[in-house]
């Protein structure tokens, strides 16, 4: 069975909304703006790509990566990697063409299925909604998380409000920066 990785950028109060500077949300930006770039801190974004061997996008995440991820050198082992989006509404013809084998998936089910099949870590980036599906169904095995020392207050948070069970967590690597982030990569425990 392949391993899911949930990667994100949050806050301390679990907001990931906006951080790279995505337009109608207060506090866009807030990744680099209100926060000291430290180049050592998101050493993990290069070893995702190493590591990785699909990536799994919603749509609304896909829409805003699509156009720009292809052409960066930041994420150049991206354009190779098989995509997935999971979307009911985003059409074949919708898909951009430069950026590599992309496959539509419909429900978490699907989600389900890929994990059952041969393969490496299947990494998301982004898509607070996806996420929030994938955590509820039990599909995501790892979370890499890199947690800034901001609080937004309101805006769209890694975790789910769902009434569930505890799920426990189990912290297998962290790190601090000189500038307050850390960074934390937790299992799932099941």
């Amino acid at each position: 069975m392949r391993t899911l990785i949930s990667s994100a950028f949050i806050s301390l109060d679990g907001v990931m909304e906006g951080p790279g500077g995505e337009p109608g949300y207060r506090n866009s930006g807030w990744t680099f703006k209100d926060v000291e770039f430290v180049p050592e801190a998101f050493a993990i974004k290069g070893r995702e790509q190493e590591e990785s061997t699909a990536v799994l996008l919603g749509r609304a995440s896909y829409e805003a990566f699509s156009p720009v991820w292809p052409d960066m050198a930041e994420f150049a082992q991206y354009r190779t990697m098989p995509k997935y989006v999971v979307s009911t509404t985003l059409t074949e013809d919708e898909l951009v063409p430069n950026w590599g084998e992309t496959t539509l998936l419909r429900t978490l089910d699907e989600v389900a299925a890929l994990k059952e099949t041969e393969g490496g870590p299947i990494i998301v980036h982004g898509s607070v909604a996806l996420n929030h599906g994938l955590a509820d169904a039990g599909l995501i095995d790892r979370y890499h998380l890199l947690v800034f020392p901001l609080l937004l207050g309101a805006g769209k948070r890694l975790f789910p409000a769902t009434d569930q069970d505890t799920r426990k967590l189990k912290l297998v690597e962290h790190a601090v920066y000189a500038n307050g982030l850390q960074m934390n990569v937790l299992d799932v425990m099941r």
